[in-house]
């Protein structure tokens, strides 16, 4: 009995440090697995993804930074894919995989490193607040400029009526203002004592010259030919016809009274003189004007002028006479600006009916058709966000994320659409309805994040800006900007002992670059960071400042990515 407890219990003991060996060894293996089989890449602040650093810390609020390990990007469901940007530009965005016009791969963007301009919206956020989105689309541009035009007298056909002698009114034949005259028609007889005198002097010159025309000396009939001549001249001068002159000589005496005729077709607009009257050489009797041909001055803006040019046809209407449309052409536009209204003035000529519809004074509504047409890129007024110093469009890059860019417009067509000049390309997808509330939000986002994570400092020899996620100067012992510090400390410290310069790890370089330094094994391709285009390496690594993988690239690839980007090479 006894000896079947002893082995009772001896088995137990057997069976517990077996158990308890076998835990050791699984749990040995297990750790090592995880730590010694994976390679970490950088550590990630856990409250702000965009922060990084090459060596383990912690944030502000003490909670440790996380390791990033070099199997995740790989790993298919552990992170997720924002969108993809451009390798060569990052500004240029999909949210699908595509290729650029190199035939290079967007490279994915994670949700981890999207940047502080971006923003996340869930679907059913964008539900609730009615984001609507439309692609930017090359699209035929035209204009329908719609304005009031005041009708007014056509300025070449105005007519002042005026006498060249003193005299008095001895009958007005027309008399009132408005009348309607006809060219050659009577207007007034005027009474002048010199007119007499100068008929009477004309008709003795004759006399004369008729006297001595038989018997006279050559020396003679040469004089009294220069008094007719003379004489006629004063009449001709006066404004007295070849008519009336021809008419005097064949009645042999003078007229008292000298008749003013109308010059033109039109309607007495003013009359200065009445019966009787006093008048002066140069004084004004009359004014007629010819309404046949009227004009239209209609106001145009500064925008609408790239859209009319001279001949363009013009439709026009008339309160009192509805449903009727007259015809008008441009056939001016005038070279300065109404400082008042800030407006550039447009003359229309407009051919008058036979009834004279179009009477000066009054107000028509103009509608100029350009005919100039415009293709190019366009998107709706509507989505443009215009803040007073800058215009700012919504791009939605896919999964939710979006991205305020700055743009500058053009000329803006009918149907709400307006002209892109300068940041948006076709093709991409803006938000066309509660861009407003992204944009505060994004604003919102940028202002706390420059709360918690104060603003970078301007590089004094390039005047790039270093990464937002900069810390104080306080943090920056321990912080991934230190690294970047350090890897450059360290080549300078090589150079200047004579030793030959290690381009191994990536590297932030200021100034002016020399980017074929960077080619150690001299096979005409480096490594860039496709974000900070200025963090180099001869060797594959990971970008300390933003964490994103470098691109392998040739050596004009670099150069040209940095001149684009504003850095100086050499």
């Amino acid at each position: 009995m006894k000896k079947l407890i002893i082995v009772g219990i001896a088995a137990v003991l057997i069976g517990l440090g077996g158990g308890w060996l076998l835990f050791r060894n699984h749990t040995s293996s297990t750790s090592s697995g995880n730590t010694s089989g994976r390679k970490i890449l950088f550590y990630r602040s856990p409250m702000n993804p965009t922060v990084t650093s090459k060596v383990p810390m912690k944030d502000q609020m003490g909670m440790d930074y996380v390791p990033v390990y070099a199997d995740e990007g790989s790993s298919g469901g552990e992170r997720k894919i924002a969108y993809y940007r451009s390798p060569m530009n990052p500004s240029e965005t999909s949210p699908i995989p595509k290729k650029d016009e190199m035939g290079m791969d967007y490279v994915p963007v994670y949700a981890d490193q999207a940047g502080s301009n971006q923003i996340h919206i869930d679907p059913a956020t964008q539900q609730n607040i009615g984001v609507t989105t439309e692609l930017v689309k090359k699209m035929k541009l035209s204009r329908t400029i719609r304005t009031t035009a005041n009708i007014a007298y056509d300025e070449t056909k105005l007519y002042t009526i005026s006498t060249k002698i003193m005299g008095y009114v001895e009958k007005l034949y027309v008399d009132y203002t408005g009348q309607v005259v006809k060219k050659g028609q009577p207007l007034l007889s005027i009474y002048s004592p010199d007119l007499v005198s100068t008929q009477e002097e004309y008709l003795q010159a004759i006399k004369y010259r008729n006297q001595i025309s038989g018997s006279g000396s050559s020396i003679s009939k040469q004089g009294a030919e220069q008094l007719v001549e003379s004489a006629k001249r004063r009449l001709l001068y006066w404004d007295i016809s070849e008519k009336e002159i021809q008419a005097l000589e064949k009645r042999g005496t003078p007229e008292k009274t000298m008749t003013i005729y109308s010059p033109a077709n039109g309607i007495v607009t003013d009359k200065m003189i009445i019966n009787g009257q006093n008048i002066m050489p140069g004084m004004a009797l009359y004014k007629i004007a010819d309404l046949t041909t009227v004009w239209g001055l209609a106001q145009i803006y500064q925008y609408e002028l790239p859209w009319i040019k001279l001949g363009d046809k013009v439709d026009l209407q008339l309160s009192y006479l509805p449903g009727k449309t007259f015809q008008g052409r441009i056939t001016y536009i005038y070279p300065f600006l109404d400082t008042e209204s800030k407006t550039v003035q447009v003359r229309i000529e407009i051919h008058n009916t036979g009834n004279y519809e179009f009477k000066p004074g009054m107000f028509a509504d103009a509608t100029i058709k350009s005919p100039l047409t415009l293709e190019t890129a366009a998107v709706p007024n509507q989505a443009i966000i215009h803040t007073g110093t800058r215009d700012v469009a919504i791009i939605a890059l896919g999964n939710g994320y979006f991205k305020p860019v700055d743009v500058t417009l053009g000329a803006r067509g009918d149907g709400g659409y307006v002209q892109i000049l300068k940041g948006l390309s076709e093709g991409e997808n803006i938000v066309t309805s509660s861009q407003f509330l992204i944009d505060s939000e994004s604003n919102l986002n940028a202002a706390l994040n420059n709360m918690n994570q104060p603003g970078s400092s301007s590089d004094q020899n390039t005047g790039q800006q270093n990464n937002s996620s900069e810390k104080p100067e306080s943090e920056k012992s321990s912080s991934d900007n230190e690294g970047v510090k350090n890897m450059q400390m360290e080549n300078n410290k090589q150079m200047s002992e004579g030793k030959k310069e290690d381009h191994s790890s990536p590297v932030e370089y200021k100034g002016v670059i020399a980017v074929k330094s960077v080619d150690d094994n001299k096979d005409g391709k480096i490594y860039q960071c496709p974000m900070d285009f200025n963090v180099l390496s001869d060797k594959p690594g990971v970008d300390p400042k933003c964490g994103m993988n470098l691109q392998e690239v040739t050596i004009k690839q670099a150069e040209n990515n940095l001149v684009k980007h504003g850095f100086k090479v050499k």
